[in-house]
């Protein structure tokens, strides 16, 4: 038996917290019947909808973008702006970000269908550890960067700590290579910001330690076999 909000994320409906939101909203059925929190099916033999559409489990597929600037992360825009998943178009089935990244960001950005694992890699507890290079303004002093290091006060609390380490410097700026465990919402330019360096630039180098060596942005690759199962042992699935 499968806990109802574990099945619909596993079916790449949505996270188990967004499925969790669906069944309250009496949107998910299961043999016909409005279903409740708590719920717990057979896979096998129940039949669950959404919104009288059936939900069935497809095969679960992990693709990594070398995301470019400009994308939204996100599935559906509104406004009709590029979004990450028009880069990902002749995937095998449909995928969903894990995680964002702002529209100006570059860098590495997994999708997948799997929802158990995508929750997991987005959950602070479980501390994945996501690398950012970064240039900021100004020159970073080692007090600034002990800071970084140590973690910085925002307005949703102090970061947790981080590895930083000056890459490059000039006159009037500094690159930066961050390591954190967390993913508060914009909080490279807000941990920047607040030790005094705006960011110019940002690009995540790595999420968990896949790396997009060889991707153009814009470009993407499906994960190896090692690749996913290293994800699920880090997340220990």
């Amino acid at each position: 038996m499968l806990r109802l909000q574990k099945y619909l994320a596993e079916c790449g409906v949505a996270s188990r917290r967004a499925s969790e939101a669906l069944i309250r909203a009496g949107q998910v059925t299961v043999n016909g019947q409005i279903a409740e929190i708590g719920y717990a099916i057979d896979p096998a033999t129940d039949e669950v909808a959404l919104d009288g559409k059936p939900v069935a489990q497809d095969q679960k597929i992990y693709v990594l973008l070398n995301k470019p600037a400009g994308a939204i992360t996100t599935a559906k825009d509104t406004h009709g702006r590029k979004t990450v998943l028009d880069c990902v178009r002749g995937a095998k089935a449909r995928v969903y970000p894990v995680g964002r990244l702002d529209k100006d960001v570059e860098g590495v950005l997994l999708l997948t269908n799997d929802g158990e694992l995508a929750h997991r890699l987005m959950h602070p507890s479980y501390k994945v550890e996501k690398e950012y290079v970064v240039w900021v303004r100004g020159r970073v002093s080692a007090g600034a960067l002990a800071q970084l290091a140590k973690g910085v006060a925002l307005e949703d609390g102090v970061t947790a700590p981080a590895k930083a380490r000056i890459l490059n410097q000039s006159p009037g700026a500094t690159q930066l290579k961050l390591v954190l465990r967390e993913g508060k919402k914009r909080e490279v330019k807000r941990m920047c910001a607040a030790a005094g360096h705006p960011v110019r630039s940002l690009r995540r180098a790595a999420f968990a330690h896949i790396r997009a060596t060889g991707l153009r942005p814009g470009e993407w690759r499906y994960l190896s076999k090692s690749e996913v199962a290293a994800l699920r042992e880090s997340t220990r699935l």
